[in-house]
């Protein structure tokens, strides 16, 4: 050992010391005789790891870390197996899919017949009347090579009102009752930033609404989940994440309810992964009345930024873009808010001390978001806002730019490429090097993260690496190649990068001393695996806060 990396590893662990008091000066536990990336650039890896009430005590080699043990501290011999940062998924949708998961219909299904006998077996265990919900329906992962229509659902559950909603969350697809319910029928009009599909030979109703048209089935369907449902689906939820190595993630739609149902999974001690919890901007007022901002909270959960939506969806190809979608020279998508309802919203928030994140896939709905962001600097300047734009799919080198000047945070969609690779040829190969685009944000030193948007995409971070490396999906199709990046590169995006987009990286993010202790063990090393199968990778642990949240 030289000297200088005695030096360092001694600092680092007084650095330890400094956070706790003098009499528990001690780890309560200690793992050894691993290969602990630790995406510290400082000291890139380690041998061993000490734990002391829910921190990072010491990183270091095996003899040093070892020799911090006092009798009776527990040690773990890892065997050599790889230990990373625990994974930061920095958007996704885990409270309201965990409700989901709770209460309604899996339509992750490959067939149109399956779905049908789904929801038939739903409908028979179900009240006279009552609406038969489902979710994660996906109409380009069926054998049928035909989206469901309003004739499947009325074949399927004459007698219930059902409603379904795409795995992307822009779309619904609903039975007859359902529209009668919702007081659609084939002569009501498109409403702002939303449509209502017809057959274009007979006009009739499809069965499918899009985007702000959703919200005539939101008025009518009953809320009836109680508090303590909303518990017990982010108790479903952790357990789900914490199989995959997520030790944090944002919840990108959230609303007071959500917020309440982490503190209430925490006080319970069924929350095992630290919530960053966006606040729709519906809810900005009340917030703002409150005194609350972003930032109010705890290690374990933490009010977020507020959340606008700017236009539509990729896997749904409803996302605003400049060029028409492959196949469909008339269909741009749609702009779900208009740029002065963004800055309205916005400036409320930016005056209040928010950061804000907007939806914002295509390159047209990018170019809006950045000019409201632009806009709300120039007149009302603040010290690193952070501002995020969600997803922030289809690019080019001016949004680029101006994303860079903004020091703007984008987070793409992860396991896309991966999972959702038959959906890629709506986007045209070209504009596919423009799209995810991690290469080109890493390029010009802006810090992107990793976000699954569960449910619309897989939230698997072995995935993510695949996907993010090999830009190769299920079937071996590559997407957009000029947007590889390293698998090094992969896991800080993963790890680091999202705790920079929430302002905690000198929280969590990399395995150092004085950090919160959230780590994933793995069974093989990401760094020498054949980039084409990191997904088979399998997580043998995962510890959030000194706790092991899973155990294969």
């Amino acid at each position: 050992m030289t000297n200088s990396s005695t030096r360092r590893e001694f600092l680092g662990t007084l650095a330890a010391f400094s956070l706790f008091p003098l009499d528990q000066e001690k780890p309560d536990l200690i793992l050894h005789n691993g290969h602990i990336v630790t995406m510290n650039p400082v000291e890139p890896v380690a041998e061993a790891v000490a734990v002391t009430r829910g921190r990072f005590f010491a990183v270091g080699k095996n003899a040093d870390v070892m020799n911090l043990a006092a009798p009776g501290v527990r040690k773990m011999d890892l065997g050599g197996k790889t230990v990373l940062p625990g994974f930061i998924d920095a958007h996704s949708h885990p409270a309201s899919a965990g409700l989901s998961h709770l209460r309604m219909v899996d339509c992750d299904l490959r067939s149109i017949s399956a779905i049908q006998a789904a929801l038939r077996e739903r409908a028979a265990k179900t009240p006279a009347g009552d609406w038969v919900l489902g979710f994660k329906y996906d109409d380009t992962k069926t054998e049928d090579g035909r989206p469901l229509n309003i004739g499947d659902l009325d074949a399927a559950v004459p007698d219930h009102p059902v409603h379904i909603e795409h795995r992307g969350g822009h779309t619904v697809y609903a039975n007859s009752l359902a529209f009668r319910m919702a007081g659609i029928d084939e002569m009501a009009p498109d409403p702002p930033g939303g449509k209502i599909d017809h057959d274009p030979a007979t006009g009739k109703l499809t069965g499918r609404v899009a985007e702000s048209a959703q919200a005539f089935f939101n008025k009518v369907i009953p809320e009836n989940f109680t508090r303590d449902d909303h518990r017990e689906g982010v108790k479903l939820i952790s357990k789900m994440l914490a199989r995959t190595g997520i030790t944090s993630a944002t919840e990108a739609q959230g609303t007071p309810t959500d917020l309440r149902a982490y503190q209430d999974a925490r006080d319970s001690g069924d929350l095992l992964y630290r919530a960053y919890c966006f606040i729709n901007y519906r809810y900005i007022d009340a917030m703002i009345e409150a005194g609350v901002r972003t930032g109010l909270g705890d290690e374990w959960v933490r009010v977020g930024a507020m959340k606008l939506v700017c236009d539509g969806s990729i896997s749904e190809r409803t996302a605003r873009l400049s060029t028409p979608y492959e196949g469909r020279p008339k269909d741009f998508g749609i702009l779900v808010m208009t740029e002065e309802e963004l800055y309205t919203y916005g400036r409320k928030a930016h005056l209040a001390g928010w950061q804000i994140g907007t939806h914002a896939n295509g390159d047209v709905g990018i170019d809006t978001t950045l000019r409201v962001y632009e806009r709300l600097q120039r007149e009302n300047p603040r010290h690193d806002p952070r501002f995020r734009l969600e997803h922030c799919t289809v690019i080019n080198d001016n949004l680029i730019a101006r994303i860079k000047a903004l020091g703007a945070i984008p987070t793409p969609f992860s396991t896309y490429v991966y999972y959702h690779g038959e959906k890629m040829r709506y986007y045209g190969a070209e504009r596919l090097n423009h799209m995810f685009a991690l290469r080109s944000f890493l390029d010009a030193g802006i810090r992107p993260t990793q976000a699954s948007d569960y449910p619309p995409g897989e939230f698997i971070p072995m995935m993510a690496l695949q996907s993010e490396v090999t830009r190769t999906d299920t079937k071996g199709n590559i997407w957009g190649p000029k947007q590889k990046i390293t698998i090094e590169e992969a896991i800080r995006v993963g790890t680091i990068n999202g705790a920079y987009a929430s302002f905690e990286e000198n929280l969590k993010g990399s395995i150092e001393a004085g950090k919160l202790a959230d780590l994933v063990v793995l069974g093989r090393d990401p760094l020498k695996e054949n980039p084409l199968t990191l997904v088979t990778i399998p997580v043998e642990r995962t510890m959030a806060g000194g706790r092991w949240t899973f155990e294969s």
